[in-house]
């Protein structure tokens, strides 16, 4: 499976108006979780992240939150910032415009939230305008350091070196709160937490300014 674990520069600037990472020169990271809530995986995370005091801001799939409502409305009463991952986690290549809005439309009537990750991370031009604009008025976030949680093909050790390896102050990374990466993740999340926090790290929500 090939996925780039560090987002190169000529890929942001392919990009400029999506958010890619937080400038600043401060001990900060930003954990992103996709996908959830998960009724295992997403209270795993929300345990962990309390442990530390870490703040954090989680991508929902519409349908997730639908499902598990009440993991949802944990996620913000634990201080964490929601963000739109469309309702049916499309991928923006492979869905026509008006279907994709629709269906980001339909997420933001039960995830309150002015952020939007694509599923995949896969998202044209015209549909970042496009939300950007309009109703909906959606910045779009993507990433600066991808975990690969998800990967089976790599070990748990592997996933850690790779955060480690390449975050650095304002780095915005990603992990998934589903079924899939909860193997790997359980393992992972703990680590990377503990080795950025005897660092002076913090971790926290995306800001507000976004």
């Amino acid at each position: 499976m090939f996925y780039l674990k560090k987002t190169p520069w000529l890929i942001k600037k392919i990009y400029p108006n999506c958010i890619w990472d937080i400038k600043t020169d401060e001990k900060i990271l930003y954990l992103t979780f996709d996908d959830g809530p998960h009724p295992q995986a997403t209270l795993f995370i929300l345990d962990q992240l309390k442990k530390y005091n870490a703040k954090a801001t989680f991508f929902c799939i519409g349908k997730n939150v639908k499902e598990h409502f009440e993991i949802y409305t944990q996620i913000i009463a634990d201080g964490h910032r929601p963000g739109n991952h469309t309702y049916n986690h499309l991928n923006g290549w492979k869905t026509k415009d008006k279907k994709y809005v629709e269906d980001i439309t339909a997420a933001a009537k039960i995830i309150d939230s002015n952020l939007f990750r694509p599923p995949y991370g896969r998202i044209t031009p015209f549909q970042i305008k496009t939300i950007a604009e309009g109703n909906l008025k959606l910045k779009t976030v993507m990433w600066d350091v991808l975990s690969g949680d998800f990967d089976h093909s790599v070990s748990a050790e592997s996933c850690y070196l790779n955060i480690i390896n390449n975050a650095k102050e304002g780095a915005i990374i990603v992990f998934h709160d589903s079924q899939k990466s909860l193997n790997i993740l359980s393992e992972t999340l703990p680590k990377v937490l503990q080795f950025y926090t005897e660092k002076g790290f913090q971790f926290k929500s995306l800001p507000n300014y976004l």
